[in-house]
């Protein structure tokens, strides 16, 4: 498993991405036919609050694609951050995804725009309430135990850019 320093941001993950350019993403297009977790995804930390979230990033196309897909459990600090290269209404389903997850629309700043649970192994859309580069998916409960909500500012290197 690669583990990247908290430090790199998601603005230079995905710099870094955009360089690579259309190789990568039909260099990962088979994995979007996997039938197993993906578990070797960059990682970096986020903080809400007092509370230090290990994120997976997808990245790419193939990566967001599969997400958090045939996952059998999380631990409760991990989740994985999906970055897109602009933003726009995101919409997320729940196909071939096993645990009950929480979608956090992010705006650029950290912020977030909406809360979604999510029933596990549908097909029914949820969505960010308005243009956003960030969705944070986490066990579901988990924001409702720790008290964050919708307009509550998620810190980081990752979102420090963007300030």
């Amino acid at each position: 498993m690669t583990r990247l320093n908290p430090i790199i941001s998601l603005q230079t993950l995905l710099r870094s991405a955009a360089l690579v350019g259309s190789t990568l993403l039909f260099a990962a297009l088979p994995a979007w036919s996997q039938d197993a977790p993906q578990t070797d995804l960059p990682r970096v930390t986020l903080e809400a609050g007092m509370f230090r979230i290990d994120t997976q990033v997808a990245m790419t196309p193939a990566q967001r694609g599969i997400g958090l897909m045939f996952r059998k459990d999380m631990p409760q600090q991990e989740g994985m951050i999906f970055v897109f290269e602009q933003p726009a209404v995101q919409c997320f389903w729940m196909k071939n995804t096993l645990l009950p997850l929480t979608a956090a629309f992010v705006a650029d700043d950290g912020t977030i725009v909406n809360l979604v649970d999510m029933k596990p192994q549908t097909t029914d859309s949820h969505c960010s309430a308005k243009p956003v580069r960030y969705v944070l998916e986490m066990n579901q409960g988990w924001f409702a135990k720790k008290g964050i909500k919708a307009g509550f500012k998620l810190g980081g290197k990752a979102f420090e850019m963007a300030r």
